[in-house]
């Protein structure tokens, strides 16, 4: 779940649009948006419904070869200083991109201190990480394997291991026209990454035009979303992931820090529990009535967090033709 701050003016006759300019005033003055790099494909045409949120488009067109590598790299533990953990560890593609735990752990047993984020759609994000650190997908990846708490290892000293085998140095030689090589490494990495896209969800088939796609709970959650000012943080192609804000406005959310956070993509939110950065909210019920309270200063009615839960349900896309995580 994301961290939503919404001012709201107080009195008879105040509601969403005088809420959403507040909004929209302070995110002038605190936060810096810039265009998805130009690497990324642009979002597939939609009905036009003056809607904020638009729909997931296909993958990219990257060299198949490069991705192919990228893809067998990410099982690969070599990638890990000491052979033991693979990418796929902590970011299950068969499943929801990320794990079902509230903290996975470093080489060492030790519980990293955020929850860590589903890998789908990620490079649809105008930054990376909860912290919105790495402004491209290389740069992620290439902290990501030199962190200690992590792989604790390098992208030359990786290269080095998979030119020791016959089979990758040809798999490198196909895709790059040589030898492993540091570069690479992560080059194929962030090729796979990017086609890691989960298009097809039912809101995504509403807004280009199926008005079948949704139920009305989902209809009625969605209108909620808007009206509530979910929307003015949780918008565009991944809903989320543009802007950064504070948490815990009116009362605390979760652990306090980090004070500011990357607002996170709400893409395949239904299947990636727990949720906020610390892992503390265990179901999706428990998130939105949890950011109503602590960012809106507003205690939802079951009726409310039912029709909530029910649109954010709808934004579980397909990949590779099975809905992420297994959901219906």
């Amino acid at each position: 779940m994301r961290q939503l701050n919404v001012f709201r003016e107080a009195g008879p006759g105040a509601g969403y649009r005088g809420g959403v300019i507040a909004i929209c005033a302070v995110l002038l003055c605190c936060v810096e948006v810039t265009p998805a790099p130009s690497s990324q494909s642009l979002p597939a045409p939609a009905l036009d419904r003056g809607e904020p949120i638009t729909p997931i488009p296909a993958a990219p067109a990257i060299a198949p070869l490069k991705v192919a590598l990228g893809e067998k790299l990410f099982g690969d533990p070599r990638l890990s200083h000491d052979d033991s953990r693979t990418c796929q560890d902590c970011h299950d593609v068969a499943t929801n991109g990320a794990t079902q735990k509230r903290h996975d752990v470093g080489p060492d047993g030790t519980e990293l201190s955020l929850n860590t984020l589903t890998v789908f759609n990620s490079t649809l994000s105008f930054r990376l990480g909860w912290e919105g650190k790495f402004r491209t997908v290389e740069t992620d990846i290439d902290a990501s394997l030199e962190s200690p708490h992590t792989m604790g290892s390098s992208a030359a000293e990786i290269a080095a291991k998979l030119d020791a085998d016959p089979d990758m140095r040809d798999r490198f030689q196909a895709a790059y026209g040589r030898r492993p090589e540091g570069d690479d490494v992560i080059d194929a990495l962030a090729s796979f990454q990017r086609t890691l896209v989960t298009p097809g969800s039912r809101f995504d088939r509403w807004l280009q035009g199926d008005e079948a796609a949704l139920s009305a709970d989902q209809l009625d959650g969605y209108r909620l979303f808007k009206s509530l000012g979910c929307s003015a943080c949780h918008q565009g192609v991944n809903v989320g992931g543009n802007l950064y804000e504070r948490h815990g406005i009116f009362q605390p959310l979760a652990s306090p820090e980090p004070k500011i956070l990357r607002v996170p993509s709400l893409r395949n939110v239904a299947t990636t529990p727990p949720y906020f950065h610390d892992g503390s909210a265990p179901t999706l019920d428990d998130a939105v009535r949890k950011m109503a309270q602590a960012q809106l200063n507003a205690t939802l009615t079951d009726r409310q967090a039912k029709a909530l839960v029910a649109f954010l349900n709808s934004l579980t896309g397909i990949y590779r033709g099975s809905p992420v995580g297994g959901s219906p």
